[in-house]
């Protein structure tokens, strides 16, 4: 690795914290440690990669607020022996790799700049991604029946058969779902739920 890189270590363990920062410390890596979630948001960094420890909130919880507020940062989840579902979800979550902890100063400075690289192919990507869920999670289930609909170029009068609504029903959570999306139009809350994998 060429460059100086900035990892921001999320983990609750302080006994963990010490050691990770210790095992990076003759690297060209500087690891910026906070306890938690919240306290990241808090003093929310510009750019850096983002090490989290695996708890089954925090990744989430972070990537839920990098989609609403897009302050997208590349993440790398850990856990001690993580099993392949938690893997799994984290991905599919959003972060670009996982690690086993304990790992080695060679090995995260391996994955490290292959997110780099990764996170500027795909940083955008997730971002809009991540953003157009964040948006599409505000619509309530009827609304998003509706946007399915609409998605499948239905008219009001067909939605509301298949819903067994009116069409003036539809009409009135087409205007709801566009306000929440804020989309300006029906196909920019198509293009909005094809981004966030909604629809197809």
């Amino acid at each position: 690795m060429r460059k100086h890189s900035h990892l921001i270590l999320v983990d609750r363990n302080l006994r963990r914290r010490a050691a990770i920062s210790h095992c990076l410390s003759d690297s060209n890596i500087h690891v910026e440690p906070f306890e938690d979630g919240s306290e990241l948001i808090t003093h929310w960094p510009h750019e850096g990669i983002l090490l989290v420890h695996d708890d089954g909130e925090t990744i989430s919880e972070l990537i839920e607020y990098m989609g609403a507020s897009g302050d997208w940062l590349p993440l790398i989840g850990f856990a001690e022996n993580p099993s392949t579902r938690d893997v799994v979800k984290a991905v599919t979550a959003g972060a670009l790799d996982y690690v086993g902890w304990p790992f080695d100063e060679q090995s995260i400075a391996e994955i490290v700049s292959e997110v780099e690289g990764k996170a500027e192919a795909m940083g955008s990507l997730k971002l809009r991604e991540a953003v157009a869920r964040s948006r599409v999670e505000r619509l309530t289930r009827r609304e998003r029946e509706v946007l399915a609909g609409v998605a499948n170029g239905l008219s009001n009068r067909l939605i509301g058969e298949k819903l067994h609504i009116s069409p003036r029903t539809v009409e009135i959570h087409r205007a709801n779902m566009l306000t929440k999306m804020g989309a300006n139009h029906t196909s920019e809350a198509i293009h909005i739920a094809i981004e966030a994998s909604v629809v197809g």
